[in-house]
């Protein structure tokens, strides 16, 4: 039973990221990065949690809103280690307005446990396709 527990909370990390994203709650990433992850996507190769909420708080516009949708979690679970992969689709939009792009992803990561619970330690955000409205 404890495999679907862990599988669990290892989604709903990719969902949390979500909302912490298009909520602006950038020190929330700290509940879902590990302290030393990884990160590979548009914005570069960051390393450190530090270092992510950083660049992710600096790189966010505040008149661009997102909207994250995640789809196809599977979660390839190893004891104390998983390999997660999931596609998402991200509307970047300003207040009350239509979306003036949307994009497709494919996301990859690596979750371990801590003592802390289930953290990601590595993230490989890959863009399939963009397209302005």
């Amino acid at each position: 039973m404890s495999h679907l527990t862990d599988r669990t909370e290892i989604a709903e990390l990719v969902a949390r990221l979500a909302w912490a994203l298009d909520e602006r709650r950038f020190d929330d990433l700290r509940t879902v990065y590990a302290r030393d992850a990884e990160t590979h996507s548009p914005r570069g190769t960051l390393r450190g949690i530090e270092e992510i909420v950083d660049v992710v708080r600096r790189t966010s516009p505040e008149e661009v809103l997102t909207q994250h949708f995640n789809t196809d979690v599977v979660v390839d679970l190893d004891g104390d280690h998983a390999e997660v992969k999931a596609h998402q689709l991200v509307y970047f939009f300003h207040q009350g307005e239509v979306p003036h792009r949307l994009a497709g992803l494919q996301t990859r990561y690596t979750a371990v446990r801590t003592s802390t619970g289930w953290r990601l330690a590595q993230a490989q955000i890959s863009p399939l396709w963009q397209r302005a409205a």
